[in-house]
């Protein structure tokens, strides 16, 4: 698949399925098998209009930008003062929903705490506040080496993050991108996924944490029964949900709406698994109305082909 068309599609199918969540945000998944949601839908959870993405979206894109220029992790963490201070990368100018780690880290990065050490590190603060906007360093990192690849994508969890688990999860969620950034197919992209995480993670600090991630490296997720996935904001939660319905997947559309109709932490199980849909079938996979109505689809598929052009042209 073309390069261009899995920048530009893994961002906007991270927007996308963000703005299919945030309406329905919290409702159980007994409700929305009562009433799913098949279109892009407004008002709700957080009262916005349709095609209105949450801070999932803003920090992924806060991220992005940053990146046109190369790694620069206090860049990335003004960019997030910004979004919060200023509603930069916002879609009407406002913040209207942030994660209480996300809060307490960026109140650190104003009072000019290191980046590295502003997300909080105890195991309380393992919600999916950074697996959600992790994406875009996939691109960056695909031509990298392995280390490198794990080391960055670490600092850049810490931003928000401290704790190693959410460290671990954006760095499973990372290679199973950069494998699909490689042209592999689905099963390929995750049993190589495995294989590099478990060689990586086998040892200190890492190798106490890896039961966490038993499902997910030692079984086959995507075999799992919808009983078995829960679609909570913890991070292991969230990065399981959007493994499973990503590998379970036939389309970008079937695949995001599967996400969002588990319930619960919507709009991030929905960015989660959007985006690697997104780089997965490429941006013309993505139905064009639900494009049309997303707010400032503009503005963020410019942000891919700046992002395209910075690192792969």
């Amino acid at each position: 698949m073309d390069k261009k068309s899995q920048v530009i599609g893994g961002l906007l199918g991270l927007c996308i399925g963000d703005a299919l969540g945030v309406p329905v945000e919290f409702i159980s998944r007994y409700e929305m098998k009562i009433n799913p949601v098949t279109d892009m839908i407004g008002y709700g959870a957080h009262n916005q209009p349709p095609g209105t993405w949450s801070d999932d979206s803003s920090l992924t894109l806060c991220l992005a930008e940053s990146l046109c220029d190369g790694f620069d992790i206090q860049d990335i963490a003004d960019r997030f003062l910004k979004w919060f201070y200023e509603g930069y990368w916002t879609p009407y100018g406002e913040v209207f929903d942030i994660g209480n780690t996300t809060y307490i880290a960026i109140s650190r990065l104003k009072n000019g705490v290191n980046p590295l050490e502003a997300g909080p590190k105890d195991e309380f603060s393992n919600g999916n506040g950074s697996l959600m906007r992790i994406l875009p360093l996939a691109f960056y990192l695909e031509k990298k080496d392995v280390k490198h690849q794990f080391e960055i994508t670490h600092q850049v969890s810490c931003l928000t993050h401290g704790h190693i688990r959410s460290q671990m999860a954006c760095g499973i969620y990372v290679q199973f991108a950069i494998n699909l950034l490689k042209g592999m197919k689905k099963k390929e992209a995750y049993e190589k996924m495995k294989d590099t995480v478990l060689k990586y993670y086998s040892k200190e600090p890492y190798i106490l944490e890896l039961r966490n991630f038993d499902r997910v490296i030692n079984s086959d997720i995507s075999e799992f029964s919808e009983d078995d996935i829960k679609s909570s904001g913890y991070v292991i939660d969230t990065l399981e949900a959007s493994l499973w319905c990503f590998l379970n997947g036939n389309s970008y559309k079937d695949t995001v709406l599967t996400a969002v109709n588990l319930g619960g932490d919507t709009d991030t199980v929905g960015a989660v698994t959007g985006g690697l849909a997104g780089i997965y079938y490429g941006y013309e996979s993505i139905p064009k109305n639900w494009i049309n109505i997303l707010a400032r689809h503009e503005d963020i598929i410019e942000l891919g082909e700046r992002l395209y052009r910075a690192i792969y042209a």
